[in-house]
This record gives structure tokens, C-alpha cells and sequence, in this order.
């Protein structure tokens, strides 16, 4: 199981090397999450989206901001199965160079619920791995 506490830190300084793939796509821990991020992936032509967890305190306050923040299509299960279905099917969310998925508020929602924390980590782990042998890859920042 992978762990939430034991992913690496991305310092601010290599989000351009995640874009332009001279860094492999991961899930990471990212001090300052903001527009930043967004700009440099929309420049890159990767599809972004931003899941604002501030607040959450539960796996169905997770889902719900999951649902809103990547808009998800109607048909998702409110589950983690499936969740990594979706994310490893990312055809509903149109086609990019690449996918971004910037989790805000992410310290505090570890903090509230760290199991909750722990199985969307390791649902995300498993879908950058699913994207990292395709031509396509996936990030997933926390902030």
C-alpha cells in the first residue's frame, strides 16, 4: 500500500521539467500549489484540473470535490475502484500531451483522515503507473 506520507516532494524549481518530460510524471508533494502549475502544463498542452479538498474530512467529502474539480461523467461510482477506473480511462477528459491533477489542501485533508489520505495515494500511484508506459503521462501534485 502506498503510503501518502512517503511520496517525494517536487521542489517548485522542477515543475518545468515535469512538463517538458525531463522529469518522469509522478505523484508529488508540492509546497505551493497555485496558478503556477496550471500555467506551465495549460503552456505545455497538458489537460489540468484542481480537486480543492479544503474541508474535506471524509472519503465522501474526497469524492464529491473529486467529482467537481475533474468533472467527473455521471456514471462514476463515488468509490476508489472507481476512481482508478476513470483515471486510467482518461477519454472523457479530452486529449492533452499530458494530464495534471493538482490536489489543493491536501496537508490538512492527510491530517483529518489519513486513511482516506492513503487509499486516493495509492489509487493515484497506480494510475501514474498505468500512464507511464503510454505516450501520455499522468502527475498528481498535492499541496
Amino acid at each position: 500500500m502506498t503510503s501518502s506520507v512517503e511520496l517525494p516532494e517536487l521542489p517548485q524549481d522542477d515543475l518545468p521539467r515535469l512538463f517538458d518530460g525531463s522529469m518522469p510524471a509522478g505523484v508529488y508533494r508540492l509546497p505551493s500549489v497555485g496558478p503556477d502549475a496550471l500555467m506551465q502544463a495549460d503552456a505545455a498542452g497538458w489537460v489540468d484540473a484542481v480537486v480543492d479538498l479544503a474541508g474535506a474530512t471524509g472519503k465522501e467529502d474526497f469524492m464529491d470535490r473529486c467529482v467537481a474539480g475533474l468533472e467527473l461523467p455521471g456514471y462514476f461510482g463515488r468509490n476508489w475502484d472507481a476512481l482508478a477506473d476513470l483515471l486510467t480511462d482518461l477519454s472523457w477528459w479530452g486529449e492533452g500531451r499530458g494530464y495534471l491533477v493538482l490536489m489543493t489542501s491536501w496537508t490538512d485533508f492527510e491530517a483529518a483522515v489519513p486513511r482516506e489520505a492513503d487509499a486516493a495515494a495509492e489509487v493515484f500511484t497506480a494510475a501514474v503507473g498505468f500512464w507511464s508506459v503510454r505516450d501520455t503521462p499522468l502527475a498528481v501534485l498535492l499541496g
